[in-house]
């Protein structure tokens, strides 16, 4: 049985997790159309979604089945296209409860995509499980739900549809990392920054040609950790309701 302060958390995650949702019903769509032009079936399309969250790992999957690719190339592709997930269930895990079971962590694991951290990190104190439970139960369907539609619809839509559809993921992400940017002016900073490595990166001649998921991963750990250290966040300890009612006794004493 649920318990009530984990239904809140659900709820909250539910709510949070409606926009991503959007966004991810969007951009999948165009997911499923590549997988009918690679040859895949509708249903083997919104299985592949629905077990595997992620976008360029997906994209460069299909790619390398068109192009015929070994296993092993296949293996190894996704590998370091999704290194950054490393990282982002390292830094998500210094948001969750020690005593937290392993059942609930193995859960998580699954469903920590990009957007997914995005709105758990910005979550005021520990992470609650059910929270990203709730994002989940609404974002997965509807990355594998636009999978499906666009592998069903194949090429009906012309192609400025489909480069509209392109854009929405890019502001999907405005929406996740704006608000708690206008509160943090060192995470403002640290936006800014990581936007202008990563354009250097993509347009120099020879660090170019390294996927990206490896630089992503590179700039991640160099911009990260470069903030950390100069801009260390204190551990905050947590204000129980125990503590709230000793300190409204301590008051009450001093009146």
């Amino acid at each position: 049985m649920m318990k009530e302060a984990d239904r809140s958390w659900y709820s909250k995650g539910i709510r949070d997790g409606i926009p991503i949702a959007l966004g991810y019903l969007a951009v999948s769509f165009t997911l499923g159309i590549a997988a009918g032009n690679a040859g895949i079936g509708s249903f083997p399309a919104a299985m592949m979604s629905l077990m595997n969250l992620t976008s360029a790992g997906e994209f460069a999957a299909l790619g390398l089945m068109t192009a015929g690719a070994a296993y092993v190339e296949m293996a190894g592709t996704q590998l370091v296209i999704n290194l950054r997930y490393l990282l982002m269930s390292c830094a998500l895990s210094q948001k969750l409860s020690p005593n937290m079971p392993f059942f609930h962590r193995l859960f998580m694991a699954y469903g920590i995509t990009d957007e997914i951290f995005g709105i758990s990190t910005a979550v005021n104190g520990n992470v609650n499980p059910f929270y990203i439970y709730g994002a989940l139960t609404v974002a997965v369907p509807g990355w594998t739900l636009g999978t499906w539609l666009g592998a069903v619809s194949g090429n009906i839509l012309p192609g400025r549809a489909l480069s509209a559809l392109n854009v929405a993921i890019y502001g999907m992400f405005l929406a996740i990392i704006v608000p708690p940017a206008r509160k943090e002016r060192v995470l403002a900073g640290m936006i800014l920054i990581s936007m202008a490595a990563s354009l250097l990166v993509a347009r120099l001649p020879v660090i170019s040609q390294i996927s990206s998921g490896m630089w992503i991963m590179i700039l991640t750990v160099l911009i990260a950790g470069a903030g950390a250290f100069w801009f260390p966040v204190g551990e905050e300890e947590p204000d129980t309701e125990g503590k709230k009612e000793e300190r409204r006794k301590v008051i009450s004493n001093e009146r």
